[in-house]
């Protein structure tokens, strides 16, 4: 019997060890990142580098930053080449100008600049391996540390933060300045990348396919970085996954609200197939459920909602970028999201977190437990403290009088 029993006390510990070796790999990776600043600098930047490339989904965690990279170049090697080329340069910029360490250790000045390269190569119709790509590349990265120190010392007067707006003036700064029939640069034309069906004729030329709508959804996830492949959108997943199953729900839930508002709106299949309508809900929806709020039903149902108006004012944006031949790249989920961020409330479970305050969304409902949890007891203390005041003072008196009469 004894024999029997002892492979399960010699499991126990293994199953432990296991799991104590996959919970250092989720959230935030704090004790790994502490343990990264006692290494050398290039150490550390491979780190900040990775944590950057998975900021763009509000995730700090170097390891989902490598999955994600790999389904980068899973999609197109040039691209993914070219996004690491806009992360190291933009986190390096942000050290060179004096910025912050810890958001820079973060990957905050980073993620910018993975869009930016990312998305130079994806507009760009030189097709890979063009080399000369990779200079204005390289400026407008160099830029994004610069645009995002001047646009936060703005946005920090209400707390709010920058998301992709440095990428987004970047970008629209390089394509209009060159466009789509520039002899060394040339861009797609964005003049005729938004079609919507205006008659009925048009509404019931092709039948709905359930499975690419279904694969929709993780594609949707992967446009976030230009990519179009349902194993790249996968990837991503499994990356978000890791680090926060909240983030994995939010961010595939609002991806499917942008399916759903692709087909109310009519909007041809292809590009609801090609994810063009999931990725900037996907991002709302991410930030509003759980990042920027505590999560509780209320701020999730606060997502959910933000998902569906982050849709329609793509659809509106984009028909107004198309008309300066622009990409709308992430306008919507800026404009949307800031929009939500800030609303104010007179509910407790609406509760927005003070920037500093920002983690993971796990992260972000242990603390406000932990801080309630704090109020509470010193809110007893207090009021305990108040109760013996008040029996002291009543006590008083009679105290004096039997003193008094002991006297007597």
């Amino acid at each position: 019997m004894e024999e029997s029993n002892q492979p399960s006390h010699v499991e126990a510990p293994a199953r432990s060890c296991l799991l104590r070796a996959v919970c250092l790999l989720t959230g935030d990776m704090h004790v790994f990142r502490e343990w990264m600043k006692r290494r050398v600098l290039v150490i550390q930047l491979l780190d900040w580098i990775f944590r950057g490339v998975a900021q763009v989904m509000f995730v700090n965690n170097p390891v989902s930053g490598l999955l994600i990279t790999t389904g980068l170049f899973l999609q197109e090697p040039w691209w993914a080449l070219n996004s690491l080329l806009g992360t190291v340069v933009s986190t390096v910029s942000a050290v060179l100008l004096g910025q912050n360490r810890e958001a820079v250790s973060a990957g905050l000045y980073g993620y910018n600049g993975t869009l930016v390269g990312m998305l130079m190569a994806v507009f760009s119709t030189k097709g890979s391996w063009y080399w000369w790509l990779l200079l204005p590349n390289v400026f407008m990265s160099m830029l994004c540390p610069v645009v995002s120190s001047a646009l936060s010392s703005v946005a920090s007067k209400w707390d709010l933060p920058i998301f992709t707006l440095p990428f987004n003036i970047l970008v629209c700064i390089h394509v209009a300045a060159t466009g789509f029939d520039h002899p060394y640069f040339p861009k797609v034309d964005f003049r005729s990348n938004v079609h919507f069906r205006n008659d009925s004729s048009n509404s019931s030329d092709d039948s709905l396919n359930i499975s690419q709508l279904f694969l929709s959804v993780p594609v949707g996830v992967g446009q976030v970085y230009g990519c179009d492949s349902p194993w790249t959108g996968g990837l991503i997943l499994l990356a978000l996954l890791l680090s926060s199953p909240t983030v994995c729900y939010h961010a595939m839930l609002g991806s499917a609200a942008g399916i759903l508002s692709g087909l109310a709106l009519a909007a041809p299949h292809e590009d609801i197939y090609s994810g063009l309508w999931g990725y900037n809900s996907a991002l709302s929806c991410v930030a509003i459920g759980g990042v920027f709020y505590v999560i509780t039903w209320q701020t999730h149902l606060l997502a959910v909602i933000c998902a569906f108006f982050c849709a329609y004012t793509t659809a509106a944006i984009s028909k107004l970028m198309s008309a300066l031949a622009l990409p709308a790249c992430t306008w919507p989920f800026c404009l949307s999201t800031l929009i939500f961020l800030l609303i104010s409330s007179e509910i407790p479970a609406i509760c927005r977190l003070p920037l500093s305050a920002v983690s993971y969304p796990e992260e972000n409902l242990r603390n406000q437990r932990h801080s309630r949890a704090l109020e509470k007891a010193q809110h007893s203390q207090q009021s305990g403290g108040q109760e013996g005041a008040r029996l002291r003072e009543s006590a008083g008196p009679n105290v004096q009088l039997v003193v008094e009469r002991g006297r007597q």
